[in-house]
């Protein structure tokens, strides 16, 4: 079986830093990873895109001390596809930005970059994302030639979304899925420039929302979701067959524009006739908080590596033991060894690389919208729980007695939405042997 082609779409991040760790440390028959998306998210643009560098800086230094120590090297996918690396947006579509440096640290990886100067590589990696100059510019040349990172990725100093859709074009339908570990905003930008290309995706795996639990960043709302509420409405809103009936309401004009001007391209409406329905697959925070790694786990399997001169198991530490730490000024009936990291973002890529096992289980065509407007509730994943009949004529419009259209079989969203899993209690053991290839 071929492998499954991936983007990554992310805002590292802790979490998703260790979520593309576990995809560079895949098989190459399980994964292709051909693009990693830079989005802003839990901490600004900038930061978010020096920890996707940083990533591939010390991966290269581990596979050099994995070499010149005899041991097995690893990162087989990013060895044999170099990713490309491009940057998305600074800010969501239109709600006030949004982040989660308070959890993250102000560089997403718990300060490191203050506490552990030597551990972050030179700032002449911003010059390499400079969309002034051409990809093939002699002073690009000259830079790729001091980062020892660029060897493992491609520097693109083309917007993300126009990459993904570039990406989409050049290979067969239905052959890319979109892992999508940060606000949506990428992707909904992708959709709007030109859907009939976005819907070329296979699948779209999103770390989003929330079902029956509480969220994480208002008593209703998961992160990601809440982060850019009207870009995850505009994507789930492919899921629909009738799209426009859950596409969010255009937001308020902005200072200094007419009120009758055209809204941006990003927020304009769908073709009223679309080719397909987008295939989506949600792992809310439902599914993903079961899923976590102890700090004692993680540092009595990390211990020896650190000893023994790793630089990938020196750097990690370096930022998850101040998440840990943060994790335990939190809460109050969990401290020591016992605290743990709720792996939600590497659930993703598990997925993606465990595709055919059958213990993963899905909940189909579930209707699930998301709330951009309301006062207490932006970014509430909504379904419909009660127990009504649906509608015996079958039209996608809104009636009296059924406003939203929720019991129409031709209105609503239908996405995907995780609910089991291979097993809760062995994922942080797999995602610890497969990133130290052990």
């Amino acid at each position: 079986m071929a492998p499954r082609k991936v983007i990554i779409d992310t805002d590292p991040g802790c979490d998703d830093t260790l979520a593309m760790l576990l995809a560079f440390a895949a098989s190459p028959q399980d994964l292709e990873v051909l693009m990693v998306s830079a989005t802003y998210g839990n901490v600004e643009l900038e930061s978010c895109l020096r920890n996707v560098v940083s990533l591939f800086y010390h991966i290269e230094k581990e596979i050099e001390w994995r070499k010149a120590n005899g041991r097995k090297v690893g990162f087989e996918t990013l060895l044999k596809t170099k990713p490309i690396v491009s940057v998305g947006p600074e800010h969501p579509l239109s709600d006030t930005k949004l982040m989660a440096d308070y959890f993250h640290g102000t560089d997403g990886l718990g300060g490191i970059s203050d506490s552990h100067p030597h551990l972050s590589p030179a700032d002449t990696w911003k010059e390499l994302f400079d969309i002034t100059k051409a990809p093939k510019d002699p002073e690009i040349d000259e830079l790729r030639k001091e980062l020892e990172s660029p060897a493992l990725f491609t520097p693109s100093q083309v917007p993300a979304h126009l990459e993904i859709l570039r990406l989409l074009r050049e290979n067969e339908p239905n052959t890319i899925t979109i892992v999508a570990v940060g606000p949506l905003t990428n992707l909904a930008i992708a959709a709007a420039e030109d859907p009939e290309t976005f819907l070329r995706v296979k699948e779209v795996v999103v770390m989003g929302g929330n079902i029956y639990e509480v969220g994480n960043v208002t008593p209703v709302a998961e992160f990601n979701t809440f982060a850019d509420t009207v870009a995850a409405a505009r994507v789930y809103a492919l899921t629909s067959p009738s799209p426009h009936s859950t596409m969010p309401p255009v937001p308020p004009t902005p200072a200094g524009q007419k009120a009758d001007q055209a809204p941006p391209p990003y927020l304009q409406p769908y073709p009223g006739t679309l080719s397909k329905q987008l295939n989506v697959t949600l792992f809310p925070l439902d599914i993903t908080q079961q899923h976590e790694i102890s700090r004692g786990e993680f540092q009595s399997f990390t211990a020896p590596l650190i000893t023994a001169g790793s630089p990938l198991a020196e750097w990690v530490s370096a930022w998850l033991n101040s998440t840990f730490r943060k994790v335990e000024s939190l809460q109050d009936d969990v401290s020591g060894d016992a605290v743990g990291l709720h792996l939600h973002d590497p659930m993703t890529i598990w997925y993606c690389i465990t595709q055919l096992d059958p213990k993963w289980e899905l909940v189909r065509d579930e209707d699930i919208r998301v709330e951009t407007s309301g006062q207490w509730t932006r970014g509430m994943c909504v379904i419909d729980r009660r127990s009504r009949r649906k509608r015996e004529v079958d039209l996608e419009e809104e009636i009296s007695s059924d406003h939203g259209a929720w019991l129409s079989a031709k209105a609503g969203n239908r996405l995907s939405r995780c609910v089991g899993s291979p097993g809760t209690g062995i994922f942080g053991t797999y995602l610890l042997e497969k990133i130290f290839a052990s």
